[in-house]
Protein backbone atom coordinates (compact mmCIF):
# COMPACT_ATOMS: atom_id res chain seq x y z
CA UNK A 1 0.00 0.00 0.00
CA UNK A 2 2.50 2.34 0.87
CA UNK A 3 4.76 1.48 -2.36
CA UNK A 4 1.02 2.21 -4.52
CA UNK A 5 0.74 5.75 -2.87
CA UNK A 6 5.08 6.51 -3.04
CA UNK A 7 4.05 5.72 -7.00
CA UNK A 8 1.02 8.19 -7.71
CA UNK A 9 2.87 10.62 -5.22
CA UNK A 10 5.81 10.38 -7.41
CA UNK A 11 3.53 10.55 -10.69
CA UNK A 12 1.99 14.05 -9.58
CA UNK A 13 4.76 15.15 -8.47
CA UNK A 14 6.33 14.55 -12.36
CA UNK A 15 2.63 15.62 -14.05
CA UNK A 16 2.61 18.88 -12.00
CA UNK A 17 6.49 19.37 -13.55
CA UNK A 18 4.93 19.07 -17.22
CA UNK A 19 2.59 22.54 -16.97
CA UNK A 20 1.62 24.06 -20.60
CA UNK A 21 2.94 27.21 -21.60
CA UNK A 22 -0.18 30.23 -21.59
CA UNK A 23 -1.88 30.82 -24.38
CA UNK A 24 -1.63 33.66 -26.38
CA UNK A 25 -5.03 33.29 -28.39
CA UNK A 26 -3.22 33.35 -31.57
CA UNK A 27 -1.60 30.32 -31.74
CA UNK A 28 -3.42 28.54 -34.78
CA UNK A 29 -1.68 31.62 -36.91
CA UNK A 30 1.53 31.29 -34.90
CA UNK A 31 2.17 27.59 -36.28
CA UNK A 32 0.89 28.34 -39.47
CA UNK A 33 3.03 31.14 -39.88
CA UNK A 34 6.26 28.69 -38.97
CA UNK A 35 4.92 26.28 -41.27
CA UNK A 36 5.08 28.73 -43.68
CA UNK A 37 8.85 29.96 -42.89
CA UNK A 38 10.01 26.73 -43.61
CA UNK A 39 10.55 27.21 -47.67
CA UNK A 40 9.37 29.44 -49.90
CA UNK A 41 7.26 26.97 -52.02
CA UNK A 42 5.16 26.26 -48.95
CA UNK A 43 1.26 26.67 -50.08
CA UNK A 44 0.39 29.13 -47.50
CA UNK A 45 -3.85 27.41 -47.46
CA UNK A 46 -1.89 24.59 -46.76
CA UNK A 47 0.19 26.09 -43.79
CA UNK A 48 -3.12 27.22 -42.62
CA UNK A 49 -4.99 24.04 -43.11
CA UNK A 50 -2.27 22.12 -41.19
CA UNK A 51 -2.13 24.42 -38.43
CA UNK A 52 -5.89 24.79 -37.57
CA UNK A 53 -6.35 20.50 -38.09
CA UNK A 54 -3.29 20.28 -35.10
CA UNK A 55 -5.37 22.45 -32.85
CA UNK A 56 -8.72 21.43 -33.35
CA UNK A 57 -7.66 17.33 -33.74
CA UNK A 58 -5.58 17.86 -30.93
CA UNK A 59 -8.56 18.89 -29.29
CA UNK A 60 -10.96 16.27 -30.09
CA UNK A 61 -8.46 13.79 -29.22
CA UNK A 62 -8.13 15.18 -25.57
CA UNK A 63 -12.05 14.65 -25.47
CA UNK A 64 -11.88 10.86 -26.97
CA UNK A 65 -8.79 10.13 -24.86
CA UNK A 66 -10.85 11.10 -21.80
CA UNK A 67 -7.61 13.50 -20.96
CA UNK A 68 -8.15 14.64 -17.06
CA UNK A 69 -4.66 14.23 -16.01
CA UNK A 70 -0.85 15.37 -16.89
CA UNK A 71 0.39 13.04 -19.46
CA UNK A 72 2.55 10.32 -16.90
CA UNK A 73 -0.55 9.53 -14.72
CA UNK A 74 -2.79 9.35 -18.15
CA UNK A 75 0.14 7.34 -19.17
CA UNK A 76 -0.37 5.20 -15.75
CA UNK A 77 -4.13 4.93 -16.50
CA UNK A 78 -3.74 3.77 -20.46
CA UNK A 79 -1.79 1.37 -19.19
CA UNK A 80 -4.15 -0.25 -16.54
CA UNK A 81 -6.97 0.00 -19.18
CA UNK A 82 -8.58 3.03 -17.44
CA UNK A 83 -8.46 4.58 -20.48
CA UNK A 84 -8.89 3.93 -24.00
CA UNK A 85 -5.92 5.86 -25.68
CA UNK A 86 -3.33 8.60 -24.99
CA UNK A 87 0.05 7.36 -24.94
CA UNK A 88 2.39 9.21 -26.91
CA UNK A 89 2.82 7.03 -29.44
CA UNK A 90 -1.27 7.38 -29.96
CA UNK A 91 -1.01 11.30 -30.23
CA UNK A 92 1.77 11.12 -32.39
CA UNK A 93 0.06 8.67 -34.65
CA UNK A 94 -3.10 9.60 -34.93
CA UNK A 95 -2.42 13.40 -35.77
CA UNK A 96 0.11 11.93 -38.47
CA UNK A 97 -2.21 10.29 -40.02
CA UNK A 98 -5.01 12.74 -39.33
CA UNK A 99 -2.64 15.68 -41.52
CA UNK A 100 -1.66 12.95 -44.23
CA UNK A 101 -5.28 12.41 -44.88
CA UNK A 102 -5.23 16.34 -46.35
CA UNK A 103 -2.89 15.23 -49.05
CA UNK A 104 -1.06 17.96 -48.97
CA UNK A 105 1.21 19.01 -51.97
CA UNK A 106 4.02 20.98 -50.02
CA UNK A 107 3.84 19.95 -46.56
CA UNK A 108 5.49 16.00 -45.47
CA UNK A 109 4.87 14.38 -42.00
CA UNK A 110 7.47 12.56 -40.29
CA UNK A 111 7.70 10.43 -36.91
CA UNK A 112 10.04 10.90 -34.60
CA UNK A 113 11.30 8.59 -31.15
CA UNK A 114 13.31 10.56 -28.30
CA UNK A 115 15.05 8.85 -25.25
CA UNK A 116 15.16 5.64 -26.93
CA UNK A 117 18.75 4.75 -25.24
CA UNK A 118 18.07 6.34 -22.53
CA UNK A 119 17.60 3.85 -19.79
CA UNK A 120 16.33 6.78 -17.32
CA UNK A 121 13.65 8.32 -19.15
CA UNK A 122 10.55 6.71 -21.31
CA UNK A 123 10.41 6.93 -24.91
CA UNK A 124 8.61 10.02 -26.30
CA UNK A 125 6.91 9.88 -29.85
CA UNK A 126 6.36 12.58 -31.48
CA UNK A 127 4.65 13.77 -35.09
CA UNK A 128 7.09 16.35 -37.36
CA UNK A 129 6.03 18.50 -40.19
CA UNK A 130 8.22 19.66 -42.89
CA UNK A 131 8.32 21.04 -46.59
CA UNK A 132 7.62 18.18 -49.24
CA UNK A 133 11.16 16.72 -49.69
CA UNK A 134 12.73 17.96 -46.20
CA UNK A 135 13.79 15.58 -43.66
CA UNK A 136 12.46 15.54 -40.85
CA UNK A 137 15.75 17.56 -38.95
CA UNK A 138 14.24 20.83 -40.70
CA UNK A 139 10.57 20.20 -39.97
CA UNK A 140 8.02 21.44 -37.02
CA UNK A 141 7.04 18.92 -33.99
CA UNK A 142 3.47 18.69 -32.80
CA UNK A 143 3.23 16.96 -29.81
CA UNK A 144 0.04 16.99 -28.35
CA UNK A 145 1.28 14.38 -25.68
CA UNK A 146 3.79 16.50 -23.58
CA UNK A 147 1.32 18.59 -22.04
CA UNK A 148 -1.47 16.55 -21.66
CA UNK A 149 -3.99 17.78 -24.89
CA UNK A 150 -2.09 21.03 -25.10
CA UNK A 151 -0.32 21.20 -28.56
CA UNK A 152 3.45 21.99 -28.00
CA UNK A 153 5.29 23.20 -31.49
CA UNK A 154 8.52 24.15 -32.47
CA UNK A 155 10.62 23.94 -34.89
CA UNK A 156 12.57 20.68 -34.46
CA UNK A 157 16.15 22.63 -33.51
CA UNK A 158 14.65 24.36 -31.14
CA UNK A 159 13.24 21.79 -29.11
CA UNK A 160 15.67 21.23 -26.41
CA UNK A 161 14.06 19.39 -24.14
CA UNK A 162 13.93 15.98 -26.28
CA UNK A 163 17.01 14.58 -29.01
CA UNK A 164 14.60 12.98 -31.34
CA UNK A 165 15.53 10.20 -34.16
CA UNK A 166 13.41 9.17 -37.25
CA UNK A 167 11.44 6.76 -35.84
CA UNK A 168 12.17 4.28 -38.56
CA UNK A 169 15.55 4.21 -37.47
CA UNK A 170 14.52 3.22 -33.85
CA UNK A 171 12.34 0.96 -34.77
CA UNK A 172 15.28 -1.19 -37.20
CA UNK A 173 17.68 -1.20 -34.12
CA UNK A 174 15.43 -2.28 -31.72
CA UNK A 175 14.35 -5.47 -34.45
CA UNK A 176 17.97 -6.36 -35.23
CA UNK A 177 18.56 -6.23 -31.03
CA UNK A 178 15.51 -8.33 -31.01
CA UNK A 179 17.08 -11.03 -33.78
CA UNK A 180 20.67 -11.22 -32.41
CA UNK A 181 18.73 -12.12 -28.70
CA UNK A 182 16.84 -14.96 -30.67
CA UNK A 183 18.59 -18.55 -29.86
CA UNK A 184 19.36 -20.68 -32.73
CA UNK A 185 16.46 -23.59 -33.63
CA UNK A 186 17.93 -27.02 -31.92
CA UNK A 187 19.20 -28.45 -35.10
CA UNK A 188 20.31 -25.84 -37.42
Amino acid sequence: MIKALAFVFALGILGACSVAPQSTGDEVQRLAAEIRSLGPDIDPEEAERAARIAYSYTAQLAQEYEITDPPLIHNAKVNKGLRPRGLCWHWAEDIERRLDQEGFQTLEMHRAIANADNPFRIDHSTAIISRKGETMYDGVVLDPWRYGGTLFWSPLPEDTKYKWVPREIVLEKRRLEQVARLKPLPGT
